[in-house]
């Protein structure tokens, strides 16, 4: 091999081999055949099952499951995308196992972003380890928001792709772009992709400005051309995930008001402003970018037996306090969000070198971040910044569709640790006079060294480390109400003077390389394992050895009761109400039932508003029911009541998963005829009524279906009507009328891919009693089909394959034009030597 060739791709093979050695280092566990299943990794096991279970078995596919709110589809739990042929790609990158192969997606990613920053790859390598190695990378992965995690590990070459096409090479900056693109919109988290989105713009706005204060506009806009050919490539080879999204988010909690405006907790256009900023960072907790500790860790820690907690045990004479504390978890998080997993720490070195760099850095790069990341911070604070989370809702396309606005300083932290970086790459670029060095370096050490400082000496400034939990602890634990805040406030001192010293040490080591004390390459290594010394612990904080299982224990993590086992010997077609969980934010009941409740942040929005008016009611009654009963006949009364848990054809309720479960012998059953029909002005008058009907004998429509109705219904006692067949996307009944009948299906209205048919012809059907479908039908013996066949997602897959192709098409002339342009240079080389000659 050439040696220059050799010497070029020596240091990308290093760093392959360092990432590699590192992932596996971490993970230990994955090797040993451990496992991590995260909670949102457990519900998505729960709420795919049906549709695996279709896939594995049927030719075809199935786009719909009924496992969970009456039914839903599965564009975002487990859709097949047969045409995307970067799916291929994906393949061979997940081919390290797990958690695994998340850490090795962060490193190589950030590894590449800096790369096309023009970073030395040695220090690359470092800026990968800082990036990848920030606390909030490592939470997710505990919690199994495998998407996520994906998404913003694919957001640094991506942003690195754009960097290099308006920078350096836009042919091969705008075909990196459609590349990473594609990757990172199959990863399937919108919200992480969307605020790649604004760190983008701000990216493009300042090359906007310097390309007209350099009159270079015009490559500016070829470069602008050919990125937005890109994004439609990459967009095209994911028409499938998003056309059917796009359709599907229209009808659900984020999509338009259905016109309901006596429900108050879901009546505006895209999600309520509460739900949006629940978890929202508090503006002083944002300190936890520099001291991880700063307002508590996570909801739920251990303590020491060396805390003023464990202290306090002894002093009461707690026999083995060690493994009281080992096995008892404590409210320490004492910040303004409802609860978290842990804080968003980078790094008291990344907030060091952020601050040197606001000394250091081009301008170009910094008016690019800097505003990005005070904006970022900004909206992180969600509610307690409101009038600039008011504008963004009111203003600002489809910010109304996302929650959890902490998660914003994703975008931050990137941000931070670029510039940090690339204050590395100025302290250590030929060109430096490092005695200029020592007076920033000296500024930026005092300023954030100084906070962490302050904040050690005087923990109390941060508040008074009390928690709104802290008043559940009555009687013998009242104590605990004493013993936190004191926990609370050591753990802030102890990680403020921990911060300290990684800032000392590493303002340390530039001043060593300013003063000729230490060798390029050995700064490059002792910054490298500095960051990890810093980064690690933490991250070993919230995801360590300890979440790692045996295989045979995450199998039974899902193992059917004795209630389950009893209505999984009914073989007919119901569904299930499992009142032994939080019955609308937890998926388990699915992975066995057809589900009244689940756990998806984007059901129907007329499901939750079917909850928030009429179902929680009903619950309520039935709760009720147990607690006055005296007899199984007071449930079985009520049970008769439930009009919309009815006609949702609720046949068991699971009250205890260790007892038979009680048998609702009211259900309407999987369809019914009606004998009145009652036509509602507007969605609060169908609402409404549908809480006052008999939902056995009556429906309610939307005037807008009135015609497709008859005026008046002729009962025949003999009619029949039942499911045949049932199939999540094919559904078979067979009718039975010596007269014209109209019948309710206890199936989810979605006209967005339900055809119904009679005899092959399509037939048209109505929406029902808010969301049910119901049908006219004719006298006669017949079968009526509903088929799930949804039109965007073969228009999807025909965009995709054809947007593949371009992008295959694409690479294979960038590498012809390449060879064709090094084959003149060869040839030009040649004939000037021959000339000579």
């Amino acid at each position: 091999m050439n040696k220059t060739i050799l010497a070029k791709i020596t240091p990308h093979i290093a760093a392959f081999l360092l990432f590699i050695c590192i992932s596996f280092t971490y993970f230990t566990p994955i090797i040993e055949g451990k496992q991590l299943i995260g909670h949102d990794t457990e519900s998505w096991l729960c709420m795919a099952k049906e549709t695996m279970d279709y896939n594995s078995t049927h030719n075809d596919v199935t786009l719909w499951t009924n496992s969970m709110f009456g039914g839903m589809p599965t564009y975002q739990i487990s859709m097949t995308q047969p045409f995307n042929l970067i799916k291929y790609v994906e393949d061979v990158i997940h081919i390290f196992p797990g958690q695994i192969g998340n850490l090795m997606l962060y490193l190589m990613g950030f590894y590449i972003l800096l790369l096309a920053f023009r970073v030395n790859p040695w220090l690359a390598m470092v800026g990968a380890i800082a990036f990848s190695f920030a606390s909030y990378n490592f939470i997710i992965m505990v919690a199994g928001h495998n998407s996520k995690a994906i998404t913003i590990a694919y957001m640094a070459p991506l942003i690195g792709s754009v960097f290099l096409a308006f920078r350096d090479q836009r042919l091969l900056g705008s075909l990196l772009t459609a590349f990473f693109l594609s990757l990172a919109v199959r990863a399937n988290h919108v919200q992480i992709l969307y605020y790649t989105v604004i760190i983008l713009i701000f990216l493009a706005l300042v090359e906007l400005i310097f390309s007209i204060k350099e009159k270079e506009i015009t490559s500016f806009l070829k470069t602008s051309g050919l990125l937005l050919a890109a994004a439609a490539i990459a967009v095209g080879m994911n028409a499938t995930s998003l056309l059917t999204t796009n359709e599907y988010g229209k009808a659900t909690m984020r999509g338009d008001s259905n016109g309901l405006t006596v429900d108050s907790q879901n009546s505006q256009h895209g999600l309520n402003r509460d739900y949006i900023t629940q978890w929202s960072y508090g503006i002083g907790e944002t300190m936890t970018l520099l001291i991880p500790d700063f307002k508590g860790g996570a909801s739920a820690s251990n303590l020491s037996s060396d805390s003023e907690t464990g202290k306090k045990l002894a002093a009461l004479g707690a026999p083995d306090v060690d493994k009281i504390l080992k096995e008892n978890q404590f409210p320490l998080y004492w910040g303004t969000q409802p609860g978290t997993s842990g804080p968003v720490y980078i790094g008291a070195i990344i907030c060091f070198l952020f601050v040197l760099g606001l000394f250091l850095v081009d301008k170009r790069t910094k008016w690019w971040l800097l505003p990005m990341i005070i904006l970022t911070v900004m909206l992180s604070w969600g509610r307690n910044f409101m009038w600039l989370t008011d504008v963004f809702i009111n203003y600002v396309p489809l910010y109304n569709k996302f929650r959890t606005v902490s998660m914003m300083l994703v975008a931050t932290g990137f941000g931070m640790t670029l510039m940090a970086i690339l204050t590395l790459k100025e302290v250590f670029a030929e060109k430096i006079d490092k005695q200029k060095l020592i007076k920033p370096v000296m500024i930026s050490a005092a300023i954030v060294g100084g906070i962490a400082l302050i904040f050690a000496l005087i923990p109390s400034l941060a508040g008074n480390f009390t928690a709104a939990a802290d008043a559940q602890f009555q009687g013998n634990n009242a104590f605990l109400k004493e013993t936190l805040p004191l926990d609370r406030a050591d753990m802030l001192r102890s990680d403020a003077l921990r911060s300290l010293a990684f800032v000392i040490a590493s303002a340390g080591l530039i001043w060593l390389y300013a003063k000729n004390f230490l060798k390029l390459k050995l700064a490059y290594v002792l910054f490298g394992i500095l960051i990890l010394f810093d980064l690690v612990p933490i991250a070993k904080r919230y995801l360590n050895n300890d979440n790692f299982k045996r295989p045979r224990r995450v199998e039974t993590l899902i193992e059917p009761t004795a209630a389950d086992n009893i209505i999984l010997q009914d073989k007919s077609q119901f569904r299930v109400l499992d009142a032994t969980v939080n019955i609308f934010n937890d998926a388990s009941p699915s992975y066995f039932h057809k589900n009244i409740g689940g756990y998806h942040a984007a059901k129907l929005r007329r499901y939750q508003e079917l909850i928030n008016m009429h179902i929680d009611k009903e619950i309520g009654q039935l709760f009720g029911a147990f607690g006055r009963a005296k007899s199984p006949n007071v449930i079985t009364n009520t049970m008769d009541s439930l009009g919309v848990l009815n006609m949702l054809n609720m046949k068991y309720l699971i009250y205890n998963k260790q007892a038979a479960p009680l048998v609702n012998p009211y259900a309407n059953g999987n369809a019914w005829f009606v004998n009145n029909i009652r036509i509602a002005d507007n969605a609060n008058e169908e609402m409404n009524m549908l809480g006052k009907i008999n939902t056995k004998t009556e429906m309610v429509v939307d005037k807008s279906f009135a015609a497709q109705l008859p005026t008046k219904l002729t009962s025949d006692t003999s009619a029949h009507i039942a499911l045949t067949s049932y199939k999540p996307n094919h559904l078979v009944y067979n009718f039975n009328s010596k007269t014209d009948q109209v019948a309710v299906f206890s199936e989810i209205y979605y006209e967005n891919g339900w055809n119904a048919y009679i005899n092959g012809k399509l037939v048209p059907y109505v929406r029902a009693d808010y969301l049910l479908r119901a049908m006219r039908l004719k006298a006669g013996t017949y079968d009526i089909e509903f088929m799930f066949e949804p039109k965007s997602y073969s228009i999807g897959n025909t965009i995709a394959l054809i947007s593949s192709i371009l992008l295959i098409l694409s690479i294979l002339g960038f590498v012809f034009w390449q060879l064709k342009s090094q084959k003149k240079k060869v040839d030009k080389f040649e004939n000037d030597n021959n000339f000579i000659k």
